[in-house]
């Protein structure tokens, strides 16, 4: 892992960073992170390590409760180049806009094709984390993602065992991806923007009761995926310090 850039404020140190291909971005507490736990933060198709959202997200994380959080561009998306094929599948949903057809069957091919590349990714990048002196391979982790975000954190949680809960939201839903849903035993906070264009409502309801988790709750708001109310960018923190504790000093207090 290559630091790139580093800079304290507001009590947070951001760092920006790479690993081979992957750029990469990591805040956490400049009072020290001695017992933090780690959170995974996953952006949504179409958006990049520092969404406004996932930022907010992850700043109230840092300050209120001490976490140390991580986010990561997923192929294609950020500060690194797009294939031809996931090209194709963007000027797809926009011919669909355009047309005004239904995007829902194309962005879950996206976002599974770019999910399954991303896992692998996700779990380099958690080894490179645990192997930082001040986050260590005994920090507990949890995962939030939405959208492509959230198809790549029950993918990963299937996967990598190190994944103690996940909070997952704004997801289009097929037969697939409710059966990988049945993968995911961790404790698991599942929101659905109840307005969203192409979000199937029976569907997402159905992949929260897909997942095999004995500790899982679902919330529904309502708006669009853009227009995510302030109180629910914040929901999952109590899922996290439930499951993961909280980070050493001031905010901790």
């Amino acid at each position: 892992m290559h630091v790139t850039s580093e800079t304290t404020a507001d009590g947070v140190v951001e760092r920006h960073f790479t690993l081979g291909d992957i750029t990469g971005v990591l805040w956490s507490p400049a009072a020290g992170t001695a017992g933090a736990p780690l959170l995974l933060s996953g952006h949504g198709d179409g958006m990049h390590k520092k969404a406004p959202g996932l930022v907010a997200a992850a700043l109230h994380g840092v300050t209120t409760h001490g976490f140390t959080v991580a986010a990561i561009d997923a192929p294609g998306h950020g500060d690194r180049p797009r294939n031809a094929r996931d090209q194709q599948w963007v000027d797809a949903i926009h011919r669909a806009r355009a047309a005004s057809e239904p995007i829902a069957p194309i962005v879950v091919d996206f976002n599974r094709s770019v999910a399954e590349r991303a896992v692998p990714e996700w779990r380099a990048t958690l080894d490179a984390l645990q192997a930082l002196p001040e986050i260590g391979p005994e920090a507990p982790v949890g995962y939030g993602g939405v959208m492509l975000g959230a198809v790549t954190g029950m993918l990963l949680a299937a996967a990598d065992s190190r994944i103690a809960a996940l909070s997952l939201g704004a997801v289009f839903v097929d037969d697939a991806l409710i059966e990988a849903g049945r993968k995911v035993t961790v404790p698991v906070e599942c929101w659905i923007p109840w307005d969203a264009e192409g979000i199937d409502r029976a569907a997402a309801v159905s992949l929260f009761d897909a997942f095999e988790s004995t500790d899982k709750t679902l919330h529904a708001y309502s708006g669009g995926h853009h227009q995510v109310p302030d109180p629910e960018r914040t929901c999952s923190a109590p899922l996290f310090v439930r499951h993961l504790g909280r980070g050493a000093g001031p905010a901790a207090s």
